[in-house]
């Protein structure tokens, strides 16, 4: 769908649409985005890439739950130096803006892998500062305001391209963390995370997940994602994306009225396959329609005026 209704700028980043996929979901090889794009993305974020290869944990690392998933995968990747040809090949089929998202161990490894990225073509990086099965790196960094603006005034001082990042709900304040990461230098915030969970099994008595803990994910985040973003908006004046457990239309739509000028789709892929994106694009735009909104950007933050 085409529709100059649904149309929005982003940091810089123009989007035919405002739903993207969300980093951690089919986010590696040029031909897995580009399904996700003909399924009707407006914008794609790769899984996260570090600076060297990791495995990630072993199995199992997902499990499904009444309300979603819990997922503790361990960020396994191939490193941002075999990556760089993943980017290459992803810009040279995709038409919708590339999204890489990095992770670090450092300031100064977030600061190489966001700079190798932006080189290779990505035209824009998501800092994962927010993973929350993962030590040392991830919310470690999202629940401290001093070491998230340094990694974020490291990035912005080796990247020309706009520099989101994606905070965790598993703190007290979120809008203080946006508040950090924009006067560093954010051009957009992405909210939320997952949340920490876990799940045990009662016939072994034992943690399902082989890291224990993990991420939830889905439905049952999505009250607490709006708030986020709710808060967010009345403290930062650039752009927020919006994720967490968007399944339909009216979530989407919620999402943009608490503030978020686009939205992300990750569960959800699991669990509608990726015609979720068309759907959700449709609704929205006949919404907009029958409210007589001529474009998204009318609705964004709407709630906070009525």
């Amino acid at each position: 769908m085409n529709s100059e209704r649904l149309r929005v700028e982003l940091a810089g980043l123009s989007l035919a649409n405002p739903t993207m996929l969300a980093s951690g979901i089919l986010g590696y090889s040029a031909e897995t985005l580009k399904s996700v794009v003909e399924g009707g993305a407006g914008a794609v974020v790769t899984k996260s890439v570090g600076l060297n290869p990791r495995s990630g944990y072993v199995n199992p690392t997902v499990v499904q739950v009444a309300c979603g998933l819990i997922n503790a995968v361990g960020l396994p990747n191939p490193g941002i130096e075999a990556f760089t040809r993943d980017i290459r090949e992803a810009k040279a089929v995709l038409k919708v803006p590339l999204i890489v998202s990095v992770y670090g161990f450092s300031f100064e490894e977030y600061a190489v892998v966001a700079e190798k990225a932006v080189k290779s073509g990505a035209d824009a990086v998501e800092l994962n500062v927010s993973c929350p099965h993962v030590k040392e790196t991830g919310v470690e960094i999202g629940q401290n305001p001093e070491i998230l603006a340094k990694v974020v005034g490291k990035v912005k001082g080796v990247v020309g391209k706009p520099v989101f990042v994606k905070l965790s709900p598993n703190v007290a304040d979120i809008a203080e963390m946006a508040e950090a990461a924009v006067k560093a230098g954010a051009d957009a915030i992405t909210a939320i995370n997952t949340v920490k969970a876990m799940a045990i099994n009662i016939e072994t008595a034992k943690p399902i997940l082989s890291n224990k803990r993990g991420g939830l994910s889905g439905p049952a985040i999505k009250p607490i994602a709006v708030r986020c973003v709710y808060d967010i908006y009345e403290r930062v004046k650039v752009p927020i994306i919006g994720c967490g457990g968007i399944t339909s239309w009216r979530d989407a739509v919620e999402f943009i009225l608490a503030g978020a000028s686009a939205i992300q789709i990750g569960t959800a892929i699991a669990l509608k396959g990726q015609g979720v994106f068309r759907s959700v694009i449709r609704g929205i735009d006949a919404y907009l329609k029958r409210k007589g909104f001529r474009s998204v950007k009318e609705i964004v933050g709407l709630a906070h005026r009525n």
